[in-house]
């Protein structure tokens, strides 16, 4: 059974497109193409079902037509109507660095290393130059966390870090059961 920690929101099954099973999909990272995976993630019923990618092309920087594998007929692709698609974190650790889109940390927790637990980025806001973690503490309340500052992937020590500015400050980011990864960047705050 696939856990909702494993996998992470990538994009929505619009409708159908002709005759022969393909589907529209608008997606918000386009890791698929990407990494080596052939297969995505349907969130079916409050189940995480994988379906194989067959084919697909690109109509735009954010849509695609995707054919599954066993869905051969427009009836059969209209069940996927505003179906959500995920894609495994385990495949999305796998790419470059500089690869990862913004959508990989919905999921994480937030700690500050002043104030505690923050709570979980819920959603990522790129709509601005200022990119923003929305993040939600025990279901009550939402606030914005920017996301400013570079990020290095790496096995950084708090001493490495501090080489700058006094403000700068060692960032974990992890998975719920996966593996962790030491960031650096501004703010002083753990994502794990």
């Amino acid at each position: 059974m696939i856990k909702k920690e494993e996998v992470y929101k990538i994009g929505l099954f619009n409708k159908p497109h002709g005759i022969h099973g393909e589907l529209q999909f608008t997606f918000t990272d386009d890791i698929f193409d990407r990494v080596d995976c052939d297969y995505l993630i349907c969130l079916l019923d409050g189940i995480f079902v994988p379906f194989f990618i067959e084919e697909y092309r690109f109509r735009s920087d954010s849509t695609a037509l995707v054919k599954l594998e066993g869905i051969d007929t427009a009836e059969r692709a209209r069940m996927f109507t505003n179906v959500e698609v995920y894609f495994p974190v385990k495949h999305a650790e796998e790419a470059e660095d500089g690869e990862l889109s913004w959508n990989f940390f919905v999921g994480f927790r937030m700690k500050d290393i002043r104030h505690g637990d923050l709570g979980e980025v819920v959603e990522v806001d790129t709509a601005t130059v200022n990119t923003l973690f929305v993040v939600e503490q025990g279901g009550r309340r939402r606030t914005a966390r920017p996301c400013t500052g570079r990020i290095y992937r790496g096995n950084k020590s708090g001493k490495e870090a501090h080489h700058s500015r006094a403000s700068r400050r060692i960032v974990e980011f992890g998975r719920f059961g996966g593996r962790m990864n030491r960031l650096v960047s501004v703010y002083g705050i753990t994502i794990y």
